[in-house]
């Protein structure tokens, strides 16, 4: 975990802090984790699915190494060894860049010239996660929160109470942002307002969350009515 201790102005009345999820979210780095899982999973002989590969989305590290090795048909394989492989091609791919989601660069800029407190809460290791900052900036975010991080992962409460906690914010006066069921779940469940942007799962059957089609139709006033509504 990771917070900054400076202060931040509170530039919007009711908005206490906005937690954007990382891969998928910000960044298209959905489309990385593919290449790399693709790989792996060719590396022992065999081909990932299109479902098992949506089924990982928001998950741990370790439930996606369970779903890949059930899918080929390998479950005995070392989930520590398929982790260690992917999360150092992944890290070689994330440092060519990564390309920002529509709207996600825009909306981060408006949150932080309205003093908005943010924050980062990913399911994604430190060190990949330091990698990634390259691209979306360090200096965006007032705490960073990784998956190696929190006890406990999404869909669990925990990763995004911490990010509240480290920002001094009440949880319920934020708006939490994800791409994928999981971390919508571990949103709602912590009590943040929650914005939901699909990505590559469909999200239109969640319940207490809003959904819109991309975080280009997004800004600061739009996020402030999230947590001013009933």
């Amino acid at each position: 975990m990771e917070h900054r201790g400076e202060r931040c102005r509170l530039g919007t009345e009711g908005l206490a802090g906005v937690l954007f999820d990382m891969d998928g979210t910000l960044v298209d780095s959905e489309k990385v984790w593919d290449v790399g899982l693709t790989e792996l999973a060719q590396r022992y002989g065999g081909t990932l699915s299109a479902g098992a590969r949506t089924r990982m989305v928001g998950t741990s590290m370790a439930e996606s190494m369970t779903i890949l090795h059930g899918d080929i048909g390998q479950p005995w394989r070392d989930p520590v060894a398929s982790v260690g492989w992917l999360e150092e091609r992944v890290k070689e791919l994330f440092g060519a860049g990564l390309v920002w989601r529509p709207g996600a660069a825009e909306l981060l800029a408006g949150l932080r010239a309205a003093g908005v407190p943010l924050a980062l809460v990913t399911t994604t290791r430190r060190h990949l996660v330091e990698v990634a900052l390259r691209t979306i900036g360090r200096e965006n975010f007032a705490a960073v929160v990784a998956g190696d991080e929190v006890d406990e992962t999404k869909p669990h409460p925990l990763p995004y109470l911490t990010a509240a906690a480290l920002l001094g914010v009440d949880v319920r006066r934020c708006v939490a942002i994800e791409d994928s069921p999981n971390g919508a779940a571990s949103a709602v469940a912590a009590g943040a307002a929650v914005l939901a942007v699909p990505n590559e799962v469909d999200l239109s059957g969640l319940a207490g969350v809003t959904l819109v089609d991309s975080l280009a139709a997004v800004d600061v006033a739009f996020l402030t009515r999230l947590v001013a509504a009933p």
